[in-house]
C-alpha cells in the first residue's frame, strides 16, 4: 500500500487530508513526495514559529538529545527552569505550569480557576463562562468551555460548570455573574477557530475592568495567538488586558509538544503539591527547543512580524475577490467571495498551502517567512479569490 492507503487504512479517520505528502521542507518552503514546491502559509496551524527545519531550533533540540531526552518530573532540569523564567519576564506572569498541548494548557487554567474560587469565594463558586464561536481544545472539559454547539452534539454529558454568551454583551455577561457562583472568564481576543475574528478593543477593555472589579479572574487562551504570531508576545497586549492566566502552546515549542498555563502572582501559588501533574509536561528537549523560540522574540523582531502582518493587510484590503480581512499580525483571515474551501485549493494547485476558518481563508505563515515568499504567495491567493 501506498503512504495515503496506509493512512487510511490504520490511522483514525478524523481528518479530512488534503491529497499531498510532505516529505521535507526549508523555512517556509515544503516539498510533496512529486517533487512539487509549496510556500506554507499554514505553519502546521501556528506551529513551526521559525519554519521548517530551522537551523537554531535544531540544534537547540539536537544538543539537548545527546544530553537527556526525558527525565520525571520528579527531578530538575535545566531547559524547563531556563523556559519559565524567560516566560514569565517577557509577561510579567509569576509561574508556569508545563503540559502538552493547548487542551491541557486550558485544562490547568480551569483547575487553577475552580481552586482559587473555592478558597476565596466558597465551594459553590466554580463557574467559568467563555465567549460563544470560542475554541479552547478536545477534551471533554475543554470542549464544555468551547462555545460552539456543532463541537458539544455528539459528546455529551459535558463537563458541567460552564456558560457562554455573545462577545461585546458585557450586560449579559453581568447577568450570569449575578448569582455570584463566576470563579472566572476565559476569553480568546482573536477566535482562531471561530474565525479569525478579534474582540471589540472597548469590549475588552470594560471586561478586563469588571472582572477586576468583581474579583473574578481573567484568563486568556493564547494557544494559537501567543509567542509572536500577532506582532506582540501575547495577543491580550495589544489590548492592555490585565491576565490573571494566560495559556499557550501551538507555536511555543516550534514544532515539538509543549502547552503552557502561565500565572500571576493572584493565583501562582494555587496549585500545590499532588494537585496537578503531567508526565511529559516540561519535557527537557521540548523546552529546550521552545528556548530556542522565545529568546528570539524580542521587540525588533516582533516589530518585524507586525510589519509583515501589515504587507499581507494592504496586499488584500480591497483587492478582487475578498470582502475583508481580519485579525492581527501574520493571523489573518480573508473573507472570500468564493467558498473559501475553493480558492485553498486553487491555491494548493499554484504551490501554495492556506488553511480554513469557518467561512474564511486563514493564513498562518512562519513568522520569518521571507517578505519576498510572503508577496508571491499573496499573488497566488489573489488571482485564486479573484478568478
Amino acid at each position: 500500500m501506498n503512504i495515503y492507503e496506509l493512512d487510511q487504512t490504520y490511522v483514525a479517520g478524523t481528518y479530512k487530508r488534503f491529497p499531498v505528502e510532505i516529505v521535507a521542507g526549508r523555512g517556509s518552503l515544503v516539498m510533496d513526495e512529486a517533487g512539487k514546491e509549496y510556500i506554507d502559509m499554514g505553519s502546521g496551524i501556528a506551529v513551526t514559529s521559525f519554519g521548517i527545519a530551522d537551523p537554531v531550533w535544531i540544534r537547540a533540540v539536537e544538543e539537548q538529545i545527546h544530553k537527556v531526552q526525558h527525565m520525571s518530573n520528579l527531578y530538575y532540569t535545566e531547559p524547563c527552569a531556563l523556559l519559565a523564567e524567560a516566560l514569565c519576564k517577557k509577561t510579567g506572569m509569576s509561574r508556569v505550569f508545563f503540559g502538552n498541548s493547548g487542551a491541557e494548557a486550558n485544562e490547568c487554567a480551569i483547575k487553577v480557576a475552580r481552586k482559587w474560587a473555592a478558597e476565596n469565594k466558597g465551594p459553590d463558586c466554580s463557574v467559568i463562562v467563555t465567549l460563544e464561536n470560542s475554541f479552547h481544545g478536545r477534551t471533554l472539559t475543554t470542549l464544555a468551555a468551547t462555545g460552539q454547539e456543532h463541537y458539544h452534539e455528539l459528546f455529551r454529558p459535558l463537563t458541567p460548570g460552564f456558560a457562554h454568551f455573545r462577545a461585546g454583551d458585557l450586560e449579559a455577561l453581568k447577568a450570569l455573574c449575578a448569582g455570584g457562583n463566576v470563579a472566572a472568564v476565559l476569553i480568546e481576543c482573536i477566535q482562531g477557530e471561530g474565525g479569525v475574528v478579534p474582540l471589540d478593543p472597548g469590549f475588552a477593555s470594560a471586561l478586563d475592568d469588571f472582572t477586576r472589579e468583581n474579583n473574578i479572574l481573567l484568563m486568556v487562551d493564547e494557544v494559537q495567538t501567543g509567542n509572536g504570531r500577532t506582532g506582540k508576545i501575547y495577543a491580550y497586549q495589544h489590548y492592555g488586558l490585565h491576565p490573571d492566566v494566560v495559556t499557550t502552546a501551538k507555536g511555543l515549542a516550534g514544532g515539538l509538544p509543549l502547552g503552557a498555563c502561565l500565572m500571576s502572582e493572584k493565583v501562582c501559588h494555587v496549585l500545590s503539591y499532588g494537585d496537578h501533574g503531567s508526565t511529559f509536561g516540561g519535557n527537557p528537549v521540548a523546552s529546550a527547543a521552545a528556548l530556542s523560540v522565545v529568546n528570539r522574540l524580542t521587540d525588533d523582531f516582533l516589530a518585524e512580524v507586525a510589519e509583515k502582518g501589515s504587507l499581507l493587510r494592504e496586499a488584500f484590503t480591497g483587492a478582487p475577490g475578498i470582502e475583508s480581512v481580519s485579525g492581527l499580525g501574520l493571523m489573518l483571515g480573508l473573507k472570500t467571495v468564493k467558498p473559501a474551501s475553493e480558492v485553498v485549493s486553487a491555491c494548493m494547485e499554484n504551490g501554495v498551502l492556506c488553511l480554513t476558518a469557518k467561512d474564511k481563508v486563514r493564513l498562518l505563515p512562519a513568522l520569518n517567512i521571507p517578505n519576498d515568499l510572503l508577496r508571491k504567495a499573496a499573488d497566488v491567493i489573489l488571482a485564486a479569490a479573484a478568478q
